[in-house]
């Protein structure tokens, strides 16, 4: 007798594609946390400040003036010579208004760049460790990520030579975000200039440079690798305000890239989303332009909270911690441990790890693998000093049990 099987309603894309693993662990910690557990997420990226009070009286102004319409796909005309005129100020980049693209939110930016730019049997190069969605949303362009990678002993910065010998003739494009999520490296003028150089050499390869962390810098003045004159007119410079403005839940990020690219990216999206919304547009535009002390105090704050988690984690044995220059991140070295045990759990990666860390001291971190890291966790320090250091009291606790 024959049977019938039955094919999958779901589509191959969706079943191959990885969930975002930071969503994932901030889901296990809700859990956790409805079950009665005292739980302390540093799993997200996410500011724990509230919007400023100016953006936020601009948005109800806003709303009381009428923008609850449709936009333009590619965003309101004030928003985006506001950006033309940030890029400018800030960034020495030269974009004309009809060059911008204002998105749902900066990953929707580097999603439309993948389904515009890219083709089955493209390569995309990403360098990592790098933001767990890069991976997949250029697998969902249809291309093969290929990594370039460096360690903790580099800073997490790679060797421009490997970026070199990773590039071929199916290389669309490379991708990073400095200040970087989630290592918290800032690649310094001449390492930039240095990457910059290798891609100029390549007539048909672009860069997405992702700088959502732009603000959160302690370093100094922000450089885009735009800026470099030879890569200039093959870079695109992706945005958005969701950290530097503390405004996740607005979902406004923004791009400047070549001409051809940006009106490619706004017939894409075009099809999916349409034009952000109205009112936030227009906080967006008057924050670009508006009073950056918030910006500025919120940076300051993450410094002080950095130097708390470095020196906490340093004391921890078999930690390996570097002093990430930007965003709100550590990402130590924990290979140490990989082979100890509880006597009940062996750790044999970095999920084992973070998975151990969660249950034993109800701290919720990111397992490395998902930033192509398997050595390391990923912590995000956008908590209280409290919270922070009673976070690292119990992950010293807990790892005492592994021998």
């Amino acid at each position: 007798m024959s049977t019938i099987t039955k094919k999958s309603i779901l589509s191959e894309r969706i079943l191959s594609m990885a969930e975002s693993a930071t969503i994932a662990m901030a889901q296990m910690a809700r859990d956790l946390k409805a079950k009665g557990h005292d739980i302390i997420s540093l799993s997200l990226g996410e500011p724990d400040f509230d919007t400023p009070e100016h953006i936020k009286e601009a948005a109800i102004q806003a709303l009381k003036d009428g923008y609850t319409k449709y936009t333009p796909v590619p965003g309101l005309p004030e928003l985006r010579q506001a950006i033309v005129d940030k890029f400018k100020r800030d960034n020495d980049l030269d974009f004309d208004m009809s060059q911008i693209v204002v998105s749902n939110g900066a990953k929707q930016c580097i999603a439309n760049l993948s389904l515009t730019m890219l083709n089955k049997g493209d390569e995309a190069i990403i360098l990592g460790p790098y933001w767990v969605s890069y991976y997949e949303i250029v697998r969902l362009g249809g291309a093969t990520p290929v990594i370039v990678s460096a360690g903790i002993e580099n800073d997490y910065k790679i060797n421009p030579e490997d970026l070199r010998a990773a590039i071929t003739e199916k290389t669309k494009f490379i991708i990073f975000s400095s200040p970087c999520n989630p290592t918290g490296s800032v690649y310094t003028r001449e390492e930039l200039k240095a990457i910059a150089d290798i891609v100029a050499d390549f007539e048909d390869l672009y860069i997405i440079s992702d700088e959502i962390y732009e603000y959160i810098n302690f370093a100094g003045k922000h450089v885009s690798i735009g800026a470099f004159e030879n890569v200039r007119d093959r870079t695109i410079t992706v945005n958005g305000f969701a950290k530097g403005f503390a405004m996740t839940g607005w979902r406004l990020g923004y791009m400047g890239a070549p001409l051809e690219i940006a009106k490619a990216c706004a017939k894409m999206q075009g099809q999916f989303t349409s034009g952000a919304t109205a009112f936030g547009q227009k906080a967006a535009a008057y924050a670009l332009n508006a009073d950056m002390t918030p910006t500025w105090e919120m940076r300051d704050e993450f410094k002080k909270r950095r130097d708390i988690v470095i020196a906490g984690l340093k004391e921890i044995p078999g930690f390996i911690v570097n002093n990430p220059k930007g965003a709100f991140y550590v990402f130590p070295d924990i290979s140490a441990y990989f082979g100890k045990s509880d006597g009940n759990v062996t750790i044999q990666n970095s999920n084992d790890f973070a998975q151990f860390i969660l249950l034993n001291a109800h701290v919720a971190v990111v397992a490395g693998s998902a930033f192509g890291a398997e050595g390391c966790f990923r912590l995000s320090y956008a908590a209280s000093e409290a919270q922070l250091v009673e976070a690292i009291r119990r992950i010293k606790e807990a790892v005492k049990k592994l021998s």
